[in-house]
């Protein structure tokens, strides 16, 4: 079953994907125009930016930089924005930004299949699964062969179950697993069911391993990193990674942040009617 609406000037197909708990809906948009705004108010409405962010940013960091600008350049009112899909600060690469009415569909939004490339390094491992803590410990990886790199590849496809970092964003007894880990609290992480579509080898070059991935929301590819180096015997950490796909959105679609800034100071200042609503 399909219908079709429209947000923004966008037009959607809304449909259905079928999982355990039964059918969902999903969001396929067919006409994107993320970044067709003539004024603030269109923003504070509802709208869809799809950012390309930076190494080193959180996610959080972004929203709030686009937050700022609105309500420094705009002097708009409270309105909301948040987005559709955490993506790690060593990570770079899609993150889509959803703010008014465009909130209430972000649950939809970041169902879609994820894509990433990347590099896994052989030889040693992080407690973070990436550099987000120091590589340590020394591992053969030798004598590996082009073979049995591949065939770990392939043994990640199809229904996995996975154990989260212990430094992730994952609530556990309330807190953020990180914050536990980063204070020396022992964490224990539950294994959850992921589904990899891809996981092709583009590059070998011992101790790395350059990847692409397509895989389903809440797929961790820092922990497919590191059990990649457990199932060869070995050990092994994320070294980087790029968001390039959050299903239906692509990475060139995106704008950096310095173009987004640029875009919002150029639109006109939104004054807001006497005895209009204003969203928290």
């Amino acid at each position: 079953m399909r219908t079709y609406e429209v947000f923004n000037g966008i037009e959607v197909v809304k449909g259905y994907i079928h999982s355990e708990k039964g059918e969902e809906n999903y969001l396929c948009i067919m006409d994107i125009k993320p970044f067709a705004f003539e004024n603030i108010n269109e923003v504070l409405e509802g709208g869809l930016f799809l950012i390309d962010k930076p190494l080193g940013w959180t996610s959080h960091d972004v929203v709030g930089r686009l937050k700022w600008l609105l309500r420094r350049h705009g002097k708009a009112p409270k309105f909301k924005i948040g987005h559709a899909g955490t993506l790690d600060p060593l990570a770079t690469g899609l993150l889509a930004i959803c703010s008014g009415r465009w909130t209430k569909r972000i649950d939809e939004i970041q169902t879609g299949t994820k894509e990433y490339t990347g590099i896994i390094m052989m030889g040693q491992v992080t407690p973070s699964f990436d550099l987000e803590t120091v590589p340590e410990g020394s591992f053969g990886f030798e004598h590996l062969t082009s073979e049995q790199i591949h065939a770990c590849a392939a043994s990640f496809l199809g229904e996995q179950l996975q154990t989260p970092p212990v430094y992730s964003a994952k609530q556990i007894d309330g807190k953020r697993a990180y914050e536990s880990a980063r204070a020396g609290i022992p964490v224990e992480m539950k294994r959850t069911v992921v589904h990899i579509d891809v996981f092709e080898l583009t590059h070998i070059a011992l101790p790395e391993v350059h990847f692409r991935i397509r895989c389903s929301k809440g797929t961790y590819i820092r922990s497919i990193a590191n059990d990649f180096g457990e199932r060869l015997n070995s050990g092994s950490y994320l070294k980087s990674l790029r968001r390039t796909e959050s299903a239906p959105f692509r990475v060139e679609q995106s704008m950096t942040i310095e173009a987004a800034e640029t875009m919002i100071r150029n639109l006109p200042v939104f004054t807001p009617l006497q005895g209009a609503p204003q969203t928290e």
